[in-house]
């Protein structure tokens, strides 16, 4: 039996992730105390992607050749780590709403899948696959190298229901971090029709650049025509531009990347070069040092070679 882990769950991350509580009423100090200020410390792992312009990886960086900055202020590097072959634990997101039985794009997203466990892994990745519909996300699969209650799960797969993507989105980073690998990640597979959600893009994208796991997202075959999209019964203020852009911000500011695809062979490329982009990864690790009145913590990775590109989460 699959465990839905949304309707239980998704309002108490929503609380302790976004809600802003009211401060306390402050009591002026007694004349024989000094101030107090409360430091939280933290151990922050970010994931990051170095490549040159022409997109090949750089894999000779050392230690010496990263600076992390948080708001601005540089930060100690206390862990350093890249290993190519370290396995990496991989969350697929899968959307098996009602509009993805159009145009076979659900059919053709399962072939994809099935291809990237089955010949695209290694045999020491460990894989899980989380559904969502109707305004749940269930675990299909849990995490597993062993790809057979993956396989079975995957060809019984209907599409059905309406679509909740941004509290699917809101969820499931934190399933995709209970894991033991160092590399992680989380695949979402889509076409971007929101029309069932309780929180908002902006609201789950606070949620999910909390937790280091970089979501890559291939938004496909997305509705471009206005019929379509009406007859779908999405929210009016949804647009097909819309839907390009709250796909590539949950990506970019968790550290992922977003590709927009119509076609099957495309899909399958993505699939592959993401495997690929996570054994290049660096893990780099440092120490937070902030005051209980903190807000966000913007995360900034320079490298000694000004012309790479560096990707990591923005944030958190």
């Amino acid at each position: 039996m699959r465990r839905a882990i949304l309707r239980t769950v998704s309002l108490l991350v929503l609380a302790a992730a976004v809600a802003r509580p009211a401060p306390a009423q402050e009591q002026p100090p007694k004349k024989d105390e000094g101030i107090r200020v409360d430091v939280v410390v933290s151990a922050i792992t970010i994931s990051v992607t170095v490549q040159e312009k022409n997109g090949k990886f750089a894999n000779d960086l050392t230690e010496k050749d990263f600076e992390i900055y948080e708001n601005n202020v540089r930060r100690p590097i206390t862990y350093f780590k890249h290993d190519f072959q370290a396995p990496l634990s991989l969350t697929i997101l899968l959307d098996v709403s009602g509009s993805m039985a159009v145009l076979d794009k659900l059919e053709e997203a399962k072939v994809g899948l099935r291809n990237l466990v089955t010949s695209v892994l290694s045999p020491r990745d460990e894989v899980s696959l989380l559904i969502f519909a109707d305004g749940e996300v269930e675990v299909a699969a849990p995490f597993s190298a062993d790809r057979t209650r993956f396989l079975d799960e995957l060809d019984k797969l209907k599409a059905y229901g309406q679509t909740a993507l941004n509290d699917a989105v809101a969820v499931s980073p934190q399933f995709a971090n209970r894991v033991l690998n160092e590399k992680r990640a989380l695949l979402l597979i889509t076409d971007g029709v929101e029309n069932d959600s309780r929180v908002s893009p902006e609201q789950a994208v606070e949620i999910a650049r909390r937790v280091d796991v970089p979501i890559y997202t291939v938004g496909y075959k997305i509705p471009l025509d206005e019929q379509v999209l009406k007859a779908l019964k999405r929210p009016q203020a949804l647009t097909s531009a819309g839907i390009v852009a709250t796909l590539d911000r949950f990506s970019r500011a968790t550290g992922g990347k977003a590709v927009f695809v119509n076609r099957p062979e495309d899909m399958y490329g993505f699939l592959r070069e993401l495997k690929q982009e996570q054994s290049h990864q660096y893990l780099i690790g440092y120490t937070s040092y902030r005051s209980d009145s903190a807000d966000y913590r913007r995360i900034k990775v320079v490298t000694s070679n000004k012309k790479y590109r560096v990707r990591t989460r923005e944030g958190y």
